[in-house]
C-alpha cells in the first residue's frame, strides 16, 4: 500500500488529485491545473511537499574519504555552509543516483530521490567497511517542502529570522521558520531561485500551513507532480529513471562536470575515464517538434527507417510555449539543427535538435 506524508490531509482539502508516485500519495494536480501552477513558479513562488524524498545523515572521523569513495564530487573541496550536486556510481559508471549534499558543521546531509532511498541506504552501508564512519537514515523523522520562485525569498524572510537576502544560491544554514528548528538550503529543482527545507516530520501541518498564509499575499499556490516535472524539465536537470538510471553514465548524460577524476579512485572512475578518453556513444540532447505530436518517454528517435535514439522526457512546456523533448541519440546526430523524426503512435514526426537548456536559470549564482 501506497505511503501518505503527513500533508495528505491537507492536499485532499486543496483539491489536489492524489497518485501513487514512488510508493507515495501525492498530488499530481490542483485545481488550478499544471499549466497554471508552473508558470505561478516562475512568476510568483510555489510550495512543493517532497516529503517522500529520502534524507541520510553522514558523519564521523573518515566521513570525507568515505563520501570521496562513493561520490563522483571532489568531497574534499566542500566548504561548510555549501550544497553540491554529486553522483554515486557503480563499477560499470552506472549511475545508483543522483544527490544533494549540505555540508554542516558536524555532518553531511544528504539528500536522495524516493525510489532509491532504501537502495542508496544499503549501498552506502555496505561500503562503509573500512571507514569510520555513521550512515543513519533520517527520512522518517525529516519533512521536507520546497519553496520556489522569484518571490521565495520574500515569503520566507517574514517567517525565518536568518538574513536570507545574503545567502547565496547552493548554501545551506540552520536557523527557525515559524520557531521550528530548520535546515534551510537555498536550492531547488525548478531553475528558480528558492528553498529547500527540512523539519522536525512532526511539525509538517504547522509550517505548511504558516508558509501557505504568509504567501497568500504573494500569489503563492500549492504545487504537484505534473509542474514539478516540467519546472525541471525546461532548464533540463536530470530524472532518475529517465535521464540518468543504472544504464547510463553520467559523461554520456552531460554530467562531467559533476565527475571530479583526478581526485583519485573512487567507485566507478575507470569506467567513466574509459567514457572520457573514449567519448559516449550517444548524448543527450534537446528536440524541438516541428510537427504535431506530443513526445513521450520511450519513443524511438529515428532518421529514415533508422532507429538513432529514444526519448527520455518529453511534454509540452508552458514557458517555452513548444513540445520539446530530451534524448538519447547516436553522437553523429546530436549537433543542433539536425533534422530527426520521433514515432509517435506508428508515425513518424518531424522534430530538429535544439541546444539545451530550454530555459536558462534564473537563480543568482
Amino acid at each position: 500500500m501506497a505511503k501518505q506524508t503527513a500533508l495528505y490531509d491537507r492536499h485532499v482539502a486543496l483539491g489536489g488529485r492524489m497518485v501513487e508516485f514512488a510508493g507515495w500519495m501525492l498530488p499530481v494536480q490542483y485545481p488550478t491545473g499544471p499549466k497554471e501552477e508552473h508558470l505561478r513558479v516562475r512568476e510568483a513562488a510555489g510550495l512543493f511537499d517532497i516529503d517522500h524524498m529520502g534524507q541520510i545523515v553522514v558523519h564521523g572521523a573518515d566521513a570525507v574519504p568515505f563520501l570521496q569513495h562513493v561520490l563522483t564530487a571532489d568531497v574534499s573541496s566542500f566548504e561548510v555552509g555549501r550544497a553540491y550536486y554529486g553522483l554515486m556510481c557503480y563499477d560499470d559508471g552506472g549511475v545508483v543516483d543522483d544527490t544533494f549534499v549540505y555540508r554542516l558543521p558536524d555532518r553531511y546531509f544528504v539528500v536522495v530521490n524516493a525510489a532509491n532511498n532504501a537502495k542508496d541506504t544499503r549501498w552506502l552501508d555496505y561500503h562503509r567497511a573500512g571507514f569510520d564512519v555513521t550512515v543513519e537514515n533520517v527520512s522518517d523523522a525529516t519533512y521536507m517542502l520546497a519553496l520556489q520562485g522569484p518571490k521565495a525569498e520574500a515569503i520566507l524572510s517574514s517567517l525565518c529570522p536568518a538574513e536570507l537576502s545574503t545567502m547565496p544560491y547552493h548554501t545551506v544554514i540552520e536557523t527557525e521558520v515559524l520557531g521550528v528548528p530548520t535546515i534551510v538550503g537555498r536550492t531547488g529543482y525548478t531553475g528558480e531561485d528558492g528553498f529547500e527545507l527540512f523539519f522536525s516530520a512532526e511539525r509538517a501541518v504547522d509550517v505548511w500551513d504558516g508558509i501557505m498564509d504568509a504567501g497568500a499575499p504573494h500569489g503563492l499556490l500549492p504545487i504537484g507532480l505534473a509542474a514539478r516535472d516540467s519546472l525541471r524539465f525546461e532548464p533540463c536537470f536530470p530524472l532518475y529513471g529517465q535521464e540518468i538510471s543504472a544504464m547510463v553514465d553520467p559523461i554520456e548524460a552531460g554530467l562531467g562536470w559533476a565527475v571530479a577524476l583526478s581526485k583519485g579512485p573512487f567507485i566507478g572512475r575507470e569506467a567513466l575515464l574509459k567514457t572520457r578518453l573514449e567519448g559516449a556513444p550517444n548524448r543527450l540532447v534537446g528536440l524541438r517538434m516541428t510537427q504535431g505530436g506530443v513526445p513521450r518517454h520511450g519513443y524511438e528517435v529515428v532518421v529514415g527507417d533508422v532507429v538513432v535514439g529514444e526519448v527520455t522526457t518529453g511534454m509540452y512546456a508552458p514557458t517555452a510555449e513548444a513540445f520539446l523533448a530530451l534524448a538519447y541519440v547516436a553522437t553523429e546526430y546530436s549537433t543542433p539543427g539536425t533534422e530527426v523524426g520521433i514515432m509517435i503512435r506508428d508515425r513518424v514526426r518531424s522534430a530538429v535538435v535544439e541546444k539545451i537548456p530550454f530555459y536558462r536559470p534564473t537563480y543568482r549564482r
